[in-house]
């Protein structure tokens, strides 16, 4: 080869790694939101798909109706969470502060009762509650950790908001030329995957389906079934409690500590009715779509390990904030199908080569 024509070369490549390298700086800052936009989209892809046929055909216009149903459904709830923090944080501390105020009360019987841990469980609980200085030390150990934890939780309710804005807006041009997208990004797999591109698309969809239908899905109709059972109940901080219930629905057993918590505190309020309706509530519903809904929406998608789940919620909340609650477990998911695609041995059968039949 030429030395001319080699050195071209040598530029023309190093002027594409440049621009590669130039258009990721720029792009860095918003490569979540990207991230995230296309897998709410692809999630959410036949609802679009719904309205565009009734919309006769109009990309725009079903785009824009799409955006705005991502705003009312995503964004406007989190944003009235964001707003009530700050008033409902203080005022759950004052409630708690006046129950506490003339000591904490002695366990209801049934706390020794609890597996394994019950006895030791009365015992400290009871400690407390005979000791008002006993109880003054552990409060104040507790003040700053859980002072951090609910600032920290504020500061990522906040974020959410931000990023759920800016995904919603790179929403609406993923739904507009979605189909132009697709095409272009399998043309791109089977130039560099040939014939896998297919299977390697079918593991992706069926990954993100799983994870947002199975796991997001139902802690967003966990949250919210538990936010409106709170409030019916006048449990004070209902919708910062639904959102711990979503939160906590990636937990076995951890939309209980919520409605157990408030059935237990209605109780100690004199609320017996009340307390009698948020137990069959949050049992028969909250703990419900736990045990009924995800099942089968995880069904629609690929099976998910838990641990792959718990870890990419907690991974993806420290990596990229409130998103990462569904962004975190899809990239894990995904990732983990196809290296277990990669390692598994493809069986292929060729008429040509394969093996003659023996017959008897």
């Amino acid at each position: 080869m030429p030395m001319e024509k080699r050195i071209e070369q040598i530029i023309q490549i190093a002027a594409i790694t440049v621009l590669v390298i130039g258009c990721f700086l720029v792009l860095r800052p918003f490569l979540v939101a990207i991230l995230s936009a296309a897998i709410l989209c692809f999630s959410t892809w036949p609802v679009y798909g719904l309205l565009e046929r009734k919309l006769g055909g109009r990309r725009s216009l079903a785009a824009l109706a799409m955006t705005l149903l991502i705003i009312l459904v995503l964004v406007l709830p989190l944003a009235l969470i964001a707003a009530t923090f700050a008033d409902d944080v203080p005022h759950l501390f004052e409630r708690l502060r006046e129950l506490l105020a003339d000591g904490l009360p002695y366990p209801p019987d049934w706390v020794a009762s609890i597996p394994l841990a019950g006895e030791s469980l009365d015992a400290g609980w009871r400690e407390l509650a005979g000791s008002k200085a006993k109880l003054a030390e552990a409060l104040k150990r507790l003040a700053l950790p859980a002072r951090e934890g609910l600032v920290r939780t504020g500061i990522i309710i906040g974020e959410g908001v931000l990023q759920f804005t800016l995904i919603a807006f790179i929403g609406f041009f993923f739904y507009r030329d979605g189909a132009a997208l697709v095409q272009a990004l399998r043309n791109a797999l089977h130039r560099v995957a040939g014939n896998l591109s297919g299977g390697l698309l079918e593991i992706v969809g069926g990954t993100i389906n799983g994870v947002v239908y199975g796991i997001v899905g139902t802690g967003i109709a966990q949250g919210l079934a538990a936010a409106i059972g709170l409030l019916i109940a006048g449990v004070p901080g209902a919708l910062m409690l639904g959102f711990f219930t979503f939160f906590l629905s990636i937990v076995p057993a951890g939309p209980p500590l919520i409605w157990v918590g408030a059935t237990v505190w209605l109780f100690y309020q004199d609320q017996p009715g009340w307390a009698v309706f948020m137990a069959i509530w949050g049992f028969f519903l909250v703990s419900g779509i736990d045990n009924v809904v995800k099942p089968l929406l995880i069904s629609r998608g690929s099976s998910l390990s838990f641990a792959l789940v718990l870890l990419g919620v907690f991974g993806g909340i420290l990596a990229f904030g409130f998103v990462g609650i569904f962004l975190g477990p899809t990239l894990l998911a995904v990732g983990f199908n196809l290296a277990r695609r990669w390692v598994t041995p493809q069986i292929v059968t060729d008429p040509q080569t394969a093996p003659p039949a023996t017959g008897t």
